[in-house]
């Protein structure tokens, strides 16, 4: 028996592990360039550590000549766990990301030609952190101050053109809707280099400079190119330019490169990431070797068919034909729900009756579909885990500027709150107008203030007072309402909508804010429970990241859910307009990211795949994603040779009625909220016994054994979801 096969039978015996004959090829595939195409479950990660070993005890490589790059600091520590755990023997390999060795070697040559310099992002002091420095310069360059989600887009544009390698001359040529990009990312260049005393760099400039270095330094880049004799890249379908052209710097001499990618999992064009470059991998490394891992471990029939068949849709890609021989697990489900506002309560009654929380996952396009999940969630008492918990929600001045209204309705005496909100009520009202009243402390109405002593246009006066009225007659009106009247007669959406065409903010983002503000305003009764439900929620989506491995159902955009896998699945907002995005739908290379996003969020699912959509939303009418119809067409074509395929439900309300039969009767749930009383036993599914402590409108205080919740009184009566104990 050959020295290679005993590799194989021992780690059989060893560690359990057989490979197919394509992960075999590739393991034994160690001199020269290698593109390893692996389809979404084909065991990528034990095909890359069973390379690396065979490399160590099998080609006696020392573990410090071979150098693995992984595209995240989490992928990076997941394969040194993983390798440990195979082989706790043998000393460990130089595991790291692509910006932890481009810092290595930036450090290196600063030191070697003794210039300072100091990194801008991470735990950078704020006074120079790149976040502090660009709202600097926008506040300085536009006269007002940049929005976080501006800041966000700025950021993207500017990590963009660093990884594309965009020279200046052709940065006007790159989309963004933050106004004069171009010019604030040249005071940015320029105050980086003679802002301070030293150089300021931040993540993308690690690449960049580590490649200029590479280029003109011929003494390190002969030092790292003798450091590593085997390099290995991971989900290099997410390199970007930069990052590629340091690789191919590292191995010019050798070509021992294995590069782990697929094509069809390439998801993040937006941040800088080039799929072409694996199209092109011929080119770069002619004599390259290219594989196939197209078995797909993961899932089931049903779902492997439908993902594979879709994903072929898309024409830049290699030639794949993933496949599996797991047996079926059912039909793929798709719902089709009247009106969006019913879906997050559809799903936690549905998700509400699974036993194991920790194998189900909610995949959405965009993170503000997460608002309302959580607070559905939330009132159900389903517990959920979040890994990027974004709260730039509650602090979002859409959200500011609703909760000042409300306040204004309790009192109108104070300037400060209206100043926060003055341009965007029909009174009109100038900021020269407000100063001249700012000032004044005589306890009337900012308003009665504005009329007496504010120069004011006989117009202005008849629609302040109207304002005025309609903030008295709010008082004391629940939040709902008060949302719409703000919306409404307060003249708020009209003035998004002025703002939107002003500043370039996308409006159907920001009455999207809106309409889930009056979904968490929904059941309450008071505008200070409403003020104090944001406060409860906020502080929920912190929490949310702790839960991670504990029994919680998984909330994640579909880019953030890749590399993950669940035996449930729920794909929701799967609409035009959302997926593909409107701005895809005329761009052939974005729709094809639109297509790969979707297979990606798909091939997540192990055994059970619900696609969700609706008929309306905002009183607008919804078509299905074409995707989701694709699939429905891929799988009736299918049903027609087999058993399986899909099961289509159009639900017509979410709520009490029929429609709630999916949720079996509970003879022993409390259905009366008058049976809720303070002192009251009750046991819960999920969280088990506990005793209520306090009851507050729709909220009622639990202790459990482990910890105090609040629930929906309303939710746990249509669920079912709390039972009395001395029944039980």
């Amino acid at each position: 028996m050959n020295t290679k096969q005993d590799f194989f039978t021992r780690k059989k015996e060893e560690l359990a592990v057989v490979l197919n004959d394509v992960q075999l090829a590739a393991v034994r595939h160690t001199e020269g360039p290698l593109l390893l195409l692996a389809s979404p479950g084909s065991g990528k990660t034990t095909t890359v550590i069973m390379r690396i070993a065979y490399l160590i005890e099998e080609k006696g490589v020392a573990p410090s000549r071979i150098k693995a790059i992984t595209f995240s600091r989490a992928a990076a520590n997941d394969m040194k766990d993983r390798f440990r755990k195979f082989f706790p023997y043998l000393q460990p390999v130089d595991f790291s990301t692509i910006h932890s060795l481009a810092f290595e070697l930036v450090r290196a040559y600063f030191r070697k030609v003794n210039m300072p310099f100091r990194l801008i992002e991470g735990d950078a002091d704020m006074q120079f952190h790149k976040k502090t420095i660009l709202r600097n310069l926008y506040k300085s360059t536009s006269g007002v101050n940049i929005t976080e989600d501006q800041l966000e887009e700025l950021m993207t544009y500017i990590s963009y053109i660093k990884n594309k390698m965009v020279p200046s001359e052709k940065w006007a040529s790159v989309a963004t809707e933050v106004p004069g990009a171009e010019r604030i990312l040249m005071q940015y260049e320029a105050f980086k280099r003679t802002g301070t005393g030293q150089l300021l760099l931040d993540f993308d400039d690690m690449l960049t400079k580590a490649n200029e270095i590479l280029q003109k330094d011929a003494d390190l880049r002969r030092m790292y190119q003798e450091r590593y004799d085997y390099v290995l890249t991971d989900e290099s379908q997410d390199t970007s330019m930069v990052q590629h052209v340091i690789v191919e710097k590292l191995v010019q001499v050798h070509q021992n490169l294995c590069v782990v990618a697929d094509d069809d999992q390439s998801i993040y064009s937006w941040r800088g990431a080039e799929s072409a470059y694996l199209l092109n991998f011929k080119k770069v490394y002619p004599d390259a070797k290219i594989l196939y891992m197209e078995q797909n471990y993961r899932s089931s029939q049903e779902i492997v068919t439908a993902a594979n068949q879709f994903i072929k849709r898309n024409k830049h890609r290699y030639d794949k034909n993933m496949f599996t021989e797991n047996p079926a697990a059912g039909p793929i489900r798709f719902v089709r729900l009247p009106d969006y506002k019913y879906q997050a309560k559809y799903l936690a009654q549905n998700i509400g009756l699974l036993e194991n929380f920790f194998e189900t996952a909610v995949l959405y396009r965009n993170n503000t579909s997460s608002i309302a999940l959580i607070n559905e969630f939330d009132r159900a008492g389903i517990p959920f885990y979040m890994k990027d918990a974004d709260n730039r929600f509650f602090s979002h001045w859409v959200v500011q500027d609703i909760l000042n209204m409300m306040r204004l309705t309790f009192t109108d005496k104070r300037a400060d709150i209206l100043e926060q909100v003055h341009s965007k009520l029909n009174g009109y009202i100038t900021k020269q107008q407000l100063e001249a009243v700012k000032r004044i402390r005589n306890n009337k109405s900012v308003f009665d203030n504005l009329i007496q002593y504010a120069p004011l246009k006989a117009y202005q006066k008849k629609q302040i007072l109207e304002v005025k009225e309609t903030l008295r007659q709010m008082n004391g009106m629940p939040p709902l309402d008060a949302i719409k009247v703000i919306r409404g007669r307060l003249g708020y959406e009209k003035a998004l909508g002025n703002l939107c065409k002003k500043f370039g903010f996308r409006k159907d983002y920001l009455i999207g804010i809106l309409n889930t503000l009056e979904e968490i305003a929904d059941t309450l009764s008071t505008m200070e429970e409403f003020a104090a439900r944001l406060k409860h929620l906020e502080q929920v989506l912190k929490m949310a990241k702790l839960k991670k491995g504990k029994n919680a159902v998984t909330l994640s955009t579909f880019h953030n859910s890749k590399g993950l896998e669940f035996e449930n699945v729920y794909m929701i907002d799967l609409v035009e307009g959302i997926i593909p995005g409107s701005d895809e739908k005329e761009d052939e290379l974005l729709m094809e990211e639109s297509v790969r996003l979707f297979y990606v969020a798909m091939t997540r699912a192990k055994k059970s795949l619900e696609m969700v959509s609706y008929e309306k939303r905002n009183g607008n009418q919804m078509m299905d994603s074409r995707f989701v119809s694709a699939i429905k067409k891929i799988v009736s074509g299918r049903k027609k040779t087999t058993r399986t395929g899909s099961v289509e439900r159009k639900v017509k309300m979410v709520g009490l009625g029929k429609d709630t039969a999916e949720i079996p009767y509970n003879p022993n749930a409390i259905k009366d909220v008058s049976a809720f009383t303070v002192g009251k036993k009750v046991k819960h599914r999920v969280f088990g016994h506990g005793e209520i402590l306090s009851v507050d409108g729709d909220t009622l205080e639990i202790r459990f054994e482990k910890r105090v919740v609040k629930l929906s009184a309303v939710t746990c009566l249509k669920m079912g979801l709390l039972e009395e104990v001395d029944k039980l």
